[in-house]
């Protein structure tokens, strides 16, 4: 069973810096090289929006245009800890942020990011006050 479990939201002054964990756990990444890996956010009243996307299939990674340049989507080498570091927040990064993952699927560039993933984790709250 594939489970996804986040991990490292707080409370973050604007400015500030924190880093998200995603442990990913029962993927055999190696027998199935397709897929894709998401962060996502969720604020009160509005939709879930992707923020940090990649695919296996695509060398570069896709970053939603209100986080470009402040927050880094990365890797351990063995895939199955994905990390969101988030640099200069501002209050309206204040969200449920999660990680989502879309099973054995070749995601092309222009696909990244839409909200098809398989499987979600439960959601870290960050909350950025200023």
């Amino acid at each position: 069973e594939v489970q996804l479990v986040e991990s490292g939201g707080g409370l973050v002054q604007a400015g500030g810096s924190l880093r998200l964990s995603c442990e990913i756990s029962g993927y055999a990444f190696d027998e199935y090289p397709d897929y894709a890996i998401g962060w996502y956010r969720q604020a009160p009243g509005k939709e879930r929006e992707g923020v940090a996307c990649l695919s296996s299939r695509v060398e570069s990674i896709y970053y939603a245009d209100s986080v470009k340049g402040r927050f880094t989507f990365s890797t351990n080498n063995g895939k199955d800890t994905v990390y969101l570091q988030m640099n200069s927040v501002k209050p309206e990064d204040t969200a449920v942020y999660y990680c989502g993952i879309e099973l054995n699927t070749v995601v092309t560039e222009k696909l990244l990011c839409r909200n098809a993933m398989d499987l979600w984790g439960k959601g870290t709250q960050v909350t950025v006050y200023s």
